[in-house]
């Protein structure tokens, strides 16, 4: 069932939540334009835009400090309970993966300068080829997963594991790739060790989205359901299916 909507006797405790809830939405919403600004500059080649994209890393890591400072306040003043507690702590540990994901973001950006900031010459269209289509799943992942979070959308929390599944498998295909470009050419090993950084980075920030979903399904059903790696599909479909049918049921 949806976390109570009710309000508090206490006016400033809903003022204080509404706070730390629309603090992490804006963190999501900057690690969200991070990913795209880094991936941006890589396909463009633009080292300014990948500098700015690693100073602006700093703007994510100050709402860090602030969304956890938030927490610690609420917890110290009001003593909060259940739903609420529950929403805290989700909110908390949802804060510690957005923060990720914009190191992954600077991660790319600044493999993106050793590539083309360098003496050597631009590495070969092959070896970035797994990139773009890496790079628009996990923003897929990013965006779905601050939505689902926002509407507190289950359902679709629950879909993204599908997601980080496909995304799992673009990064181990792609890692197959280079490893035969650096086998059949040793003069791309250097490039194609930066990409491999950059697709390794794509990755994690797929992993901190399931997280974030993992979240949102236990900020709103109380449910714990860290998945592992292995995780059997056919348990995560029964899972969407009957939270959908208790939505429908218990509106």
């Amino acid at each position: 069932m949806p976390i109570s909507p009710e309000a508090h006797t206490v006016k400033q405790f809903d003022v204080q939540l509404a706070n730390l809830r629309n603090m992490v939405m804006e963190m999501g919403g900057l690690a969200e334009d991070q990913l795209k600004r880094a991936i941006a500059a890589l396909d463009e080649e633009d080292l300014a835009a990948t500098r700015e994209t690693i100073a602006r890393d700093r703007i994510i890591n100050g709402l860090q400090l602030k969304a956890d400072e938030e927490c610690i306040s609420i917890i110290a003043l009001r003593q909060p309970l259940g739903s609420d507690l529950r929403l805290i702590m989700s909110l908390a540990s949802i804060v510690t993966d957005l923060e990720r994901i914009g190191d992954g973001a600077k991660k790319i950006a600044r493999m993106t300068l050793h590539i083309y900031d360098g003496v050597s010459s631009p590495p070969s269209a092959k070896l970035l080829r797994d990139v773009k289509p890496m790079a628009q799943t996990a923003a897929t992942m990013l965006h779905d997963c601050l939505d689902a979070l926002a509407r507190l959308d289950v359902p679709k929390a629950l879909s993204i594991i599908h997601s980080d599944t496909e995304l799992d498998q673009e990064f181990q295909g792609a890692l197959r790739r280079l490893i035969t470009y650096m086998m059949e050419d040793p003069r791309t090993i250097g490039h194609a060790i930066n990409v491999v950084f950059i697709i390794k980075a794509l990755e994690r920030i797929g992993d901190h989205c399931k997280n974030i979903a993992e979240h949102t399904v236990y900020l709103v059903e109380g449910k714990n359901i860290q998945q592992r790696r292995n995780i059997d599909m056919n348990v995560v479909d029964a899972l969407v299916k009957d939270v959908e049918m208790t939505w429908t049921n218990n509106p």
